[in-house]
């Protein structure tokens, strides 16, 4: 412990990642104090554990050896701003170096990107949902409510681009979301309609935004991260 201790120290660049988190809203990383393998309850059509497993398969750090590390390494965020440790991280601790080298591109995506908000939540989410990923989801539920979503707008994120309640572009967003996930390409029609709002940049930003977010999403399934007491999975009534 002490070896990965030193590393995080001076090495790792989490404290840029919990400054983003902190700053996106503070309910993104309010949740009980729990045990290892300790999990959420019951959500829609999920398992007691959630997700897509019985339990985990890499148990997270406990919460005490994790604050601790998390206490080294967490820069000018003040400790009450901290909360404690979010599963996803307590299970990603176990390599230091993958952490190290995530977090940074991480950081950006979520909160440094040239989306709008809105945007960068509906693509997150829908990703989320195709991978059927309910920890992704039930995070960034919480963080698309923080930045003005409803419930009957997260609702929909699950039924697609068909739903009535988006938008033409926001309808094109999904779509395009659909197709990274479907064929690893957006399609030349899709592609027109995100062009005639998005800059290049934002483009890119989009395309790597879906990446991020199906890497996260494998991660979170195959790991068998669980939910935290209080963060929900999948609404009730998804489709």
């Amino acid at each position: 412990m002490a070896d990965w201790k030193a590393h995080w120290k001076t090495h790792w660049i989490a404290p840029a990642l919990i400054a983003t988190l902190v700053s996106i809203g503070s309910s993104t990383l309010a949740f009980a104090d729990v045990s290892p393998g300790d999990s959420a309850g019951d959500s829609a059509d999920e398992g007691p554990a959630g997700g897509r497993l019985d339990g985990p398969r890499v148990m997270p750090l406990p919460e005490a050896a994790a604050r601790q590390i998390m206490d080294d390494i967490a820069g000018d965020v003040p400790a009450a701003q901290q909360g404690p440790v979010l599963n996803i991280f307590r299970t990603l601790q176990h390599h230091p170096e993958l952490m190290q080298a995530w977090s940074s591109f991480g950081s950006y995506i979520l909160a440094n990107s040239t989306l709008p908000p809105r945007h960068r939540e509906m693509a997150m989410l829908r990703i989320g949902w195709l991978c059927q990923s309910d920890y992704e989801f039930g995070q960034h539920a919480r963080i698309a409510r923080d930045i003005g979503m409803t419930d009957a707008e997260i609702l929909a994120i699950t039924a697609g681009p068909s739903d009535p309640i988006w938008t033409p572009f926001e309808s094109q967003l999904l779509q395009a979301v659909d197709e990274l996930h479907a064929e690893a390409l957006i399609a030349d029609a899709t592609w027109a309609a995100l062009s005639a709002e998005y800059s290049v940049q934002q483009l890119i930003d989009f395309i790597f935004t879906v990446g991020q977010y199906n890497l996260v999403s494998m991660a979170l399934n195959s790991l068998g991260v669980e939910r935290e007491p209080g963060l929900e999975g999948f609404p009730a009534g998804s489709r």
